[in-house]
């Protein structure tokens, strides 16, 4: 917690120090407050046993910024309080795995648990900025989002997420060092370094440009142990999204009993939003490691699992698909799938999102999945899920 502390240390003395002229009014700089406060209800269908078990989930997100000038301290945490049968059942894994902290700095907190319940503070931004005319350098937690695919991004080689873990809409953060300069409009060159809990680096450059009305991203760089080159575009032909990105990974030390191959991930996806609001996404995702037979995950989905850019999938191919229509102003109903064609395993997920007011939502949403044994979604059951939320 030292560097939390030094975050806040320091947005309390820089503005004196820097800024802080005229004494007859000072001006300490501007601090904001947002979040959310919601309550998350889980049933969750076992696969191959008629037990159901559930789960609630009360959580507080709070966002702090402050800022003056050319200088900006941000701190992000979520609040979380999760109890019930499923904790019970897979009590202390399930508090242990949702508990641990990815990062070089552990700022996570575990304040309290039980066979049913566990209570715990996540802090997934921590970070100082400084921007200067066509320079900003960002030191502390932080997202850095080199993806530009919708589903799966292999050049998301920072802090990559986890499509079904839809709740966490703001994404983890790592623990990094990131400058980034604009050489022009449309175009800039990024340098940032990571180190995470296992003190393994990622240090990569990237480089932006627009040419022929697209967006087009090249990088290279180390993330753990393989070396990485990748690149990426984001543009529309005829009024339809169309993006994708590829990295391949090279190991830079063989190790027993592992594949020490290089590995090639690539995904693409196309979206189109009709006149009617009617909207179609669709997106595939190759991995050169991955298994064209069974890929047994488990019940890895649900868990906190630790995904990289190079484990997107553990199959060699996925296909996704999906469809968003406006039913009136204050409803909007989803159905999104995925499927494995290798061992013939398959995802479904229906949502409805309600507004009630301006700042109050209700979800539905369920998590259907489908196979035989050992293949990679056969294994994980149904989820259904529902989520009222209060944004402030």
């Amino acid at each position: 917690m030292k560097f939390l502390k030094s975050i806040l240390f320091l947005s309390i003395i820089l503005p004196q120090f820097l800024y802080g002229q005229d004494d007859s009014k000072p001006d300490y700089g501007t601090f904001s407050i947002e979040g959310h406060l919601q309550y998350l209800e889980n049933v969750w269908i076992q696969p191959n046993t008629e037990k159901w078990a559930t789960m609630g989930s009360l959580n507080n997100r709070l966002d702090f910024e402050w800022y003056k000038g050319d200088i900006t301290a941000n701190i992000g945490m979520r609040n979380i309080i999760n109890y019930g049968q499923m904790v019970y059942d897979y009590y202390p894994y399930l508090a242990d795995q949702a508990t641990k902290d990815f990062g070089l700095m552990n700022l996570t907190k575990k304040w309290s648990s039980d066979s049913s319940y566990y209570f715990f503070t996540n802090i997934d931004r921590a970070n100082l900025s400084f921007t200067h005319k066509n320079l900003e350098v960002i030191a502390g937690r932080q997202r850095i989002n080199w993806g530009t695919n919708l589903v799966w991004n292999p050049n998301d080689i920072f802090n990559t997420f986890n499509y079904f873990n839809f709740d966490y809409v703001e994404r983890p953060g790592c623990d990094a060092l990131k400058a980034q300069y604009y050489t022009g409009m449309a175009s800039s060159a990024q340098l940032a370094w990571k180190i995470d809990s296992d003190n393994k680096h990622t240090i990569a450059g990237m480089y932006k440009f627009n040419k022929w009305n697209y967006d087009f991203q090249f990088l290279g760089g180390v993330i753990r142990d393989d070396i990485v080159v990748g690149a990426g575009w984001s543009g529309q032909i005829k009024g339809a999204g169309f993006n994708g990105e590829a990295s391949w990974f090279y190991p830079t030390e063989n190790k027993p009993n592992e594949n020490n191959n290089s590995v090639v991930v690539a995904s693409a996806g196309a979206n189109y939003t009709f006149t009617n609001s009617l909207y179609l996404h669709a997106s595939a995702i190759y991995n050169s490691d991955g298994t064209t037979g069974k890929a047994d995950m488990g019940n890895g989905i649900i868990i906190n699992r630790d995904i990289s850019a190079k484990t997107l999938t553990p199959s060699r191919m996925e296909l996704f698909g999906e469809a968003a229509y406006q039913i009136s102003p204050l409803i909007r109903g989803t159905i999104a799938g995925i499927i494995n064609p290798y061992d013939g395993s398959s995802f479904i997920g229906p949502s409805m999102d309600i507004s009630l007011t301006d700042n109050i939502g209700l979800l539905l949403i369920a998590q259907l999945f489908f196979g035989e044994e050992q293949t990679e979604y056969g294994e994980t059951g149904q989820l259904v899920y529902g989520r009222l939320k209060w944004d402030f």
